[in-house]
């Protein structure tokens, strides 16, 4: 019997990706972005609006302050309403412009490149690169990867530092920090976090959006032949091959592709865009600068490989508004509408009345109905503040709170017993009548609301 040929494994090993440093107006912008997100992510901790840190989520107190805005768990709809336009402004952003958030954006795409860069300091360019690793541990080779590490948990322990930052005040944090005395839970997130940028941006890197990532698996389908894709102008390019410069192609029955594979060195997921639309592209641009660079040398025409349409590529119209983008546009404005018409609406005091269900009423000596109720305030503002209460609505509608005002800090909430009494001759309503309870704050900066409720009056009277 003949051996039988061996199996070739399902599973491979993976290959590092080497990118190649680059320079073009896209990885112009796409630095400007990471300077710019970064900046924000370890700057914001640090400011202050009025003494309080600008942006805290302060889970113990259950308080989430963001600039001159404090939310509540009561405030959970603006949460909501947050995840839904981030939601529909991905895939509005996908529709027209396919993965740029991936490219440009993503917390993944940012801290990655800032890891590639010191790796770039600490090691060399693409070539040395590779070359190291494929070489033998000598001093250099160890003095040149310990440096890249000792840059990479740096940073990224000032990064699980700074993340919590935003959940603990950062300047109390860092002198607990340096003095050794963090709480187990600051320790452990800040070691999580840390161990995460480094392993996600250190050595997944490109792993994290090919296999993790989700966003890259349902793309397709907010795809159509107008969503703006890089794309490889085969049409213009093929056959590629190599030529001296200034030498016209169609003299050779060539295309103005050199196949000098630029294009897939400079590639952060070491894909080939002249194959097609691939779902491991993440947009990022830097396939077109090396090309352009390359068309210029060749004194060609840039564009080989470009920001553009299926329907463009082929020659034909391409419409950016269209049926998709028109209900995105409507829906996202319909949501921020909704959103920014809460917050300015918001009020800094909340009122909550509870009518007391063991006695419906009661009848005074003095003849008056009563209703006994619950009133549970609390004040959202970040100052203390103290409230007195009225009541409106049938005419002379009597309220007797205890105690009479009360005064709640920043963030405090109070349970008082109310009364309500209204004489039977001004009762309008069969079985109740509508009441309005009012909170006024004393003081220079007036801030009201009021809460209806229902005021029990016997039947028929």
């Amino acid at each position: 019997m003949s051996a039988q040929p061996p199996i070739d494994s399902m599973y491979a090993a993976h290959e590092k990706v080497y990118p190649r440093e680059i320079k073009g107006r896209y990885q112009n912008i796409r630095k400007l972005k990471v300077f710019l997100l970064l900046g924000l992510f370890y700057i914001v901790p640090w400011l202050r609006i009025d003494g309080n840190p600008a942006v805290l989520f302060d889970l113990p107190a259950r308080q989430f302050h963001i600039l001159w805005l404090t939310f509540w768990p009561q405030d959970f709809v603006y949460l909501t309403l947050l995840l839904i336009v981030s939601a529909v402004a991905l895939f509005y952003v996908t529709a027209l412009a396919g993965r740029v958030w991936c490219g440009y954006a993503c917390p993944q795409t940012v801290w990655t490149e800032v890891f590639l860069w010191m790796e770039q300091w600490t090691e060399g360019k693409r070539a040395k690169r590779m070359k190291l690793d494929k070489g033998p541990w000598n001093a250099e080779k160890i003095l040149r990867k310990s440096a890249k590490q000792v840059l990479w948990l740096s940073f990224a322990l000032w990064t699980g530092f700074t993340f919590v930052g935003f959940f603990v005040p950062i300047d109390d944090l860092l002198t607990r920090a340096v003095a050794f005395e963090l709480g187990p839970w600051e320790t452990f997130w800040s070691l999580f976090y840390g161990f995460a940028t480094y392993g996600n941006a250190g050595f997944l890197r490109e792993q994290v959006c090919l296999y993790m990532c989700p966003y890259a698996r349902f793309q397709g389908a907010m795809f159509d032949r107008e969503t703006l894709v890089i794309s490889y102008d085969e049409a213009r390019g093929e056959p590629r091959g190599g030529r001296k410069r200034g030498i016209d192609p169609k003299t050779r029955g060539l295309g103005d592709c050199i196949d000098c594979n630029l294009c897939v060195q400079v590639c952060p997921t070491g894909i080939d865009i002249r194959k097609g639309l691939q779902y491991e592209c993440i947009a990022c641009g830097a396939c077109i600068d090396a090309c352009d660079q390359v068309m210029d040398k060749m004194e060609y025409p840039r564009g080989l490989v470009r920001y553009t349409t299926e329907n463009a590529l082929e020659g034909k119209p391409s419409r950016v508004i269209r049926p998709r983008t028109i209900l995105y546009t409507v829906l996202l404005l319909a949501l921020l509408a909704a959103g920014t018409t809460g917050l300015v609406l918001r009020e800094p005091v909340r009122l909550d009345i509870l009518t007391d269900r063991n006695t419906l009423y009661r009848e005074t000596v003095e003849g008056l109905i009563e209703n006994s109720y619950t009133i549970k305030l609390t004040n959202m503002s970040r100052d203390a503040q103290t409230f007195v209460f009225s009541a409106s609505g049938p005419e002379n509608v009597m309220l007797e709170t205890e105690p009479t005002e009360v005064t709640l800090g920043a963030g405090e909430t109070r349970t008082l017993a109310a009364r309500i009494q209204l004489d039977p001759i001004y009762a309008q309503g069969v079985g109740g009548d509508d009441v309005t309870v009012t909170a006024q704050s004393v003081g220079e900066k007036t801030i009201t609301t009021s809460e209806t409720t229902r005021f029990r009056t016997p039947l028929g009277r």
